[in-house]
């Protein structure tokens, strides 16, 4: 969804202080290992239903957390794409995507608004396209990226049996 989260941010947040919801701020991703339900925000992007949803069902606190997109990550990026094997007009058209990247520097790049309901978390999480495509380009170059030595070895990172 191309969104632009900055503004977005501001009017959820403006929303929450005059909302009856109390506000716990936390990190984006901090919900990853924890069983979740996610928002269609494809088909319902209005994040007002979904605090409609959490006040119904009894919800009294939401978590509100959100994430800004550095050029440090692309920089990262393109140590790694430096380091793999791609036909050269691949990499050339990777490269010229993480350029056009930049113009996003300090620009939100994700949102979360979530709420437990019966050991559950429901979650609403929005990203814009040019932050999915980052995303797509990370995993395109990870997959290049040779194995490293303990996953070649078989170790398994510190994980062993004295059986």
């Amino acid at each position: 969804m191309d969104l632009n989260l900055d503004t977005l941010k501001q009017d959820m947040l403006g929303h929450l202080e005059h909302s009856e919801f109390a506000v716990f701020r936390s990190e984006a991703g901090g919900l990853d290992n924890l069983p979740t339900v996610l928002w269609d925000v494809e088909r319902y992007p209005d994040y007002q239903m979904f605090l409609d949803a959490a006040r119904k069902s009894g919800a009294k606190m939401v978590l509100f957390a959100s994430r800004e997109f550095g050029v440090d990550e692309l920089d990262d990026l393109k140590e790694q794409l430096d380091e793999i094997d791609m036909p050269r007009e691949e990499r050339r058209d990777v490269d010229r995507q993480l350029q056009e990247l930049r113009v996003h520097d300090g620009s939100t790049c994700e949102i979360e608004l979530a709420f437990a309901h019966q050991s559950w978390m429901y979650v609403y999480s929005a990203q814009p396209d040019w932050y999915v495509l980052f995303q797509d380009l990370n995993e395109e170059i990870s997959g290049h990226l040779p194995l490293s030595d303990d996953s070649e070895s078989g170790n398994l990172g510190g994980f062993y049996s004295n059986n």
